[in-house]
């Protein structure tokens, strides 16, 4: 397909916003359907699944580089009228997909019982969690090449600015998941029953199909160049592990906080930790959301400023910013409209829906703020200006909101405490990306 560098317009970016979410919140709701489905074995095998996923996830998202990180360096490519160069940014980010996804296969499988030792504690019954959540990651390891290959196609893919296929690819993947997850895991529609490793095996096959189609295409894509363009590219793939490092480093920063702000919570007492996960899930899934306006401005950024069409970069900078920011006013009213019913949909327990009103009320208040972040960070990414956006956010988290984490254990705010180091690692971010955007110092054209 072939698509303007210079499009703006409203209905390219709506049609990048939409790809980039369908892509980003089938996995979540495959999940959910999982989670269903292994419910009813029993707890132990409900609270096996829940650590395994947990892990499997943390992997996946220290390595979300190979999406990001392709995305704008295809982009710029495209946006040059390079596309042969576009897919070769795919072609080498795929090699290092595979081979990082090898590699934590063979680290993995060997240490898969100690880690879930670690995480599952030594409460009642958690050996045999932790040897059922083992059993699970075994299984389910053996698809993280492949998970890396659809992560890699998803991003020289959206920088070429092909909306459709990934979507396809996605969603052919998890039906096939779907349908095999109930079958192996309770014996139904002809399939043996499996117990939990069939919920493995349903999501080894799922992600597997997923990244197979993602690696065909890039195969077809890169055969009309000759079998070249198919070898690894030492010299690319050094260019990619560079913006790799600071990617993962923004990542780390993150999942340190949030996991530090869960185990302070945790500390407050059961209903507190409990109002601060639901509340959390919520902020997470308005994320998602914004997520995607944030892919739609990278790809198209990158697009423009590869073609050296600063103006354009600078339209869909202010465009997507102004739909982000509309779109999470709109939800944070949503909020606070429904904040005496929103809560009562994920628990009827007093204590927790009392506990509930501390964050909630952040959550409204920080959503506006994060439709300007996320924008602009999507700008950023899209320019290549990871090594910035790593500083900012490490900022965000070392002065903002991880010694407010543990401020509120040592001098028992509460929730509150750690919602307020949310909300100043959010403000800290958004003049950061701000002041990095009016400086002009983004705009670096050319690929």
């Amino acid at each position: 397909m072939t698509t303007s560098a210079a499009d703006t317009s409203g209905r390219r970016i709506a049609t990048l916003t939409i790809s980039a979410l369908a892509v980003l919140i089938a996995p979540p709701l495959y999940l959910l359907l999982d989670l269903a489905v292994v419910g009813r074995l029993g707890g132990h095998q409900l609270a096996a699944l829940g650590v395994a996923t947990l892990v499997l996830s943390v992997i996946s998202t220290q390595l979300t580089f190979l999406s990001y990180g392709t995305t704008a360096r295809s982009a710029r490519r495209f946006g040059a009228g390079d596309r042969v160069g576009a897919i070769r940014e795919g072609v080498q980010a795929s090699w290092i997909g595979i081979a990082v996804g090898l590699a934590l296969v063979v680290v993995m499988y060997p240490l898969a019982p100690y880690v879930m030792d670690l995480l599952v504690g030594s409460g009642p019954d958690a050996a045999e969690v932790a040897d059922e959540a083992t059993g699970w990651l075994r299984i389910a390891m053996f698809g993280v090449p492949l998970i890396l290959l659809s992560m890699a196609g998803n991003g020289w893919m959206r920088g070429v600015q092909d909306t459709r296929r990934p979507v396809i690819y996605v969603v052919v993947g998890l039906s096939v998941a779907a349908v095999l997850v109930v079958g192996l895991t309770h014996g139904v529609l002809g399939f043996p029953r499996l117990g939990l490793p069939g919920s493995a095996i349903a999501n080894l096959i799922g992600q597997g199909l997923t990244g197979l189609l993602f690696l065909i295409r890039l195969v077809r894509a890169a055969g009309a160049d000759g079998r070249a363009a198919l070898r690894p590219d030492w010299a690319v793939m050094r260019a990619q592990l560079v913006m790799a490092r600071d990617l993962v480093v923004r990542s780390l920063s993150f999942q340190v906080c949030f996991l530090s702000a869960a185990a302070v919570a945790a500390r407050f007492g059961v209903a507190e930790v409990a109002a601060h996960q639901v509340v959390l899930q919520l902020w997470e899934f308005m994320s998602l959301f914004l997520d995607s306006l944030a892919i739609a401005a990278q790809a198209l950024v990158g697009a423009a400023l590869g073609a050296g069409a600063v103006g354009a970069a600078g339209v869909v900078a202010r465009k997507v910013t102004l739909v982000s920011l509309g779109a999470a006013c709109v939800a944070a009213a949503v909020f606070a409209v429904g904040a005496g019913i929103i809560p009562r949909l994920f628990t009827s327990d007093p204590d927790i829906l009392d506990a509930i009103s501390v964050p909630w009320w952040y959550l409204v208040a920080m959503l506006p703020v994060a439709g300007v972040v996320f924008a602009l960070d999507g700008v950023l990414l899209g320019s290549g200006d990871a090594a910035f956006l790593r500083t900012a956010t490490l900022t965000g988290a070392l002065v903002g909101f991880f010694p407010m984490i543990w401020l509120s254990l040592v001098f028992d705010w509460g929730l509150a405490g750690i919602w307020t180091g949310l909300m100043l690692f959010m403000l800290i971010r958004l003049a950061t990306v701000a002041w990095r955007i009016r400086s002009g110092r983004w705009r670096r054209v050319g690929v």
